[in-house]
């Protein structure tokens, strides 16, 4: 059977936090997951694992019920636990959700920027892992390439609210002025740099950027004047801080509710607003029962950067189309290259059928045979062979049209 295209994932629409938290894919095991893919399962394999979904990009024969059983016991899950929030996309419906990707259409924070560079460092990782086959490389350079012109045409990007400035205006409604507020920012990724930079316009007390390699905070605290200390001091340094934002990688929780508690008697009761844009999450769930301590998760701050959707509307309709336009020529070129082998077997059989009354003609050539009698021959056995196969499937699909109904 041929391998055709689909992706099968979930997402934040289909699942909550605490399931995608399960199914995340860390960087350092991306490798050791695609190769276990190919060697048993799938021609070619993509995963793109971020905080707001994990989706994988398969070229294989139609069987995405064992892709599925794969997913759930990589991450030791039962498949019934992971079942009801997946779901598969099949050939155009997979093109046309990568396009739509890409483009930041089916972000938490539509139009965000993020979500492109995420799919690059997915095809990279497959590339490297040898999973990257010929169909799946076109899909993402396609990919990239539609969302290039999506940003570019239209205002997709212009008005989106990104999560960072979403923390800031919860911010907003705890204190009455961030001025006074000291800012602890944890992890030094993108997502901590936008949010450095969104508070840092509010001209906070001061910013204090931790990260377990103390070069990468330094670096990042110097464009925003602020201090940068090691992860490892957090259990010393919690209490001075009224704002905490998290976003690393890690795997395990950084911050557990005992630190937590901590933190609140050495400040007196003071109120901490703690956002977590981790996923898995960097702050332990129980943390947010304690009394003085608002934390918000990516879910969380769903409602607030959904509020300028009306804004973008114009834009979003216009994206649509471009998209379409796009998966219309990319199934095009999957139509024209599934045919491929196709018309390889036909000139193979061609030219099987050329060599077979080549043969029969020298043959009795030296018999002595009138050449052109032979080649007379040559020409209508040669015809006859090459015209069997195209004739009698004409004549099966104007039987077939013809047929009464």
């Amino acid at each position: 059977m041929a391998a055709s295209l689909f992706t099968l994932g979930l997402n934040h629409q289909t699942a909550p936090l605490a399931v995608r938290e399960r199914v995340v894919f860390h960087v350092e095991r991306l490798h050791e997951a695609l190769s276990e893919l190919k060697r048993g399962l799938v021609r070619e394999a993509a995963i793109l694992s971020t905080c707001n979904r994990t989706e994988v990009y398969v070229s294989a024969e139609d069987k995405p019920a064992e892709l599925a059983s794969w997913l759930a016991r990589y991450h030791h899950l039962a498949p019934d636990e992971l079942h009801p929030y997946l779901y598969t996309l099949p050939r155009e419906q997979a093109v046309r959700h990568a396009f739509r990707v890409a483009s930041g259409l089916e972000s938490m924070v539509i139009g965000e920027p993020q979500i492109l560079g995420q799919m690059k460092e997915a095809a990279r990782a497959a590339e490297a892992a040898g999973t990257l086959g010929s169909l799946l490389h076109r899909l993402f350079q396609r990919s990239f390439a539609v969302a290039k012109e999506v940003r570019s045409t239209t205002h997709i990007g212009a008005a989106s609210v990104s999560m960072a400035a979403a923390a800031v205006k919860l911010a907003a409604r705890i204190f009455p002025s961030l001025k006074d507020q000291s800012v602890l920012l944890i992890g030094a990724g993108e997502m901590i740099e936008l949010t450095a930079t969104h508070f840092a316009a509010q001209a906070p007390a001061r910013i204090m950027v931790a990260n377990r390699t103390l070069e990468r905070a330094e670096r990042l605290a110097t464009r925003f004047n602020a201090q940068a200390i090691e992860l490892r001091s957090l259990g010393e340094r919690l209490h001075e801080y009224d704002i905490v934002v998290s976003c690393t990688a890690s795997s395990l929780p950084i911050l557990g509710k005992g630190l937590v508690e901590r933190a609140l008697r050495a400040r007196r009761r003071r109120p901490m607003f703690m956002v977590d844009l981790a996923v898995p999450r960097d702050i332990e769930q129980e943390a947010g029962e304690l009394d003085d301590v608002f934390l918000y998760t990516v879910d969380d701050l769903a409602s607030i950067v959904s509020a300028n959707l009306d804004a973008r509307r114009s834009a979003l309709e216009q994206a649509e189309a471009i998209i379409e336009a796009q998966v219309g020529q990319f199934m095009h070129w999957m139509r024209l290259r599934e045919g491929v082998p196709l018309i390889r077997a036909l000139r193979d059989e061609a030219d099987a059928a050329r060599c077979e009354e080549l043969e029969r003609a020298l043959k009795a050539l030296e018999r002595g045979g009138d050449p052109a009698q032979v080649l007379e021959a040559l020409s209508r056995k040669l015809t006859n062979k090459l015209m069997h196969g195209p004739t009698q499937a004409l004549a099966e699909t104007l039987a077939r049209l013809n047929r009464p109904k």
